[in-house]
């Protein structure tokens, strides 16, 4: 890692970085967050009884969507055509709730791990917008980047929480 940001110029002013010149690799970029809640609030997700109909499902096509459009959403990023995007949730009753995984794919000269983490994001916001009328003390929370693969920088994997 250089340091440097690569969205300000010399002179300190936010710019959209030029892509032009790089080199087209498969880049894929994983993420991950998570929704705690009450354990009777998992509960009426995973058993398909909450008001607003099924949570997974509704939270998944919104995580999908939202990696499509990031672009829309965060003032420097790329457009981008995505080849593939996966929104895996699954229960986790140490916690208790739910564990989203995002996983955002393409041929091309940028990465993708905003439309990985913009996917976990709104997903997360989903549960939680569905959810809400049975917990409104739902928590979003540890949105990370698990891992990024392609480009000039290379692979990258995230430390383990707790590690050095």
């Amino acid at each position: 890692m250089t340091g440097k940001l690569t969205h300000l110029d010399k002179t300190g002013a936010a710019h959209m970085v030029d892509v032009g010149g790089k080199a087209e690799t498969e880049r894929v970029a994983v993420a991950e967050g998570f929704v705690t809640m009450r354990r009777e609030t998992l509960t009426l997700i995973l058993e398909g009884n909450a008001a607003k109909g099924d949570v997974i499902a509704a939270a998944r096509i919104a995580g999908i969507m939202a990696a499509k459009k990031t672009a829309d959403l965060i003032p420097l990023c790329h457009p981008l055509m995505l080849t593939k995007v996966t929104v895996e949730i699954e229960a986790d009753e140490a916690l208790p709730g739910l564990r989203i995984e995002a996983t955002a794919k393409l041929r091309g000269k940028t990465g993708v791990e905003m439309e990985a983490l913009t996917a976990v994001s709104v997903a997360c916001l989903t549960i939680y917008d569905m959810a809400k009328a049975a917990d409104k003390a739902m928590v979003i929370g540890n949105i990370r980047l698990l891992s990024k693969s392609g480009g000039k920088s290379g692979d990258w994997t995230a430390p383990m929480p707790g590690a050095a």
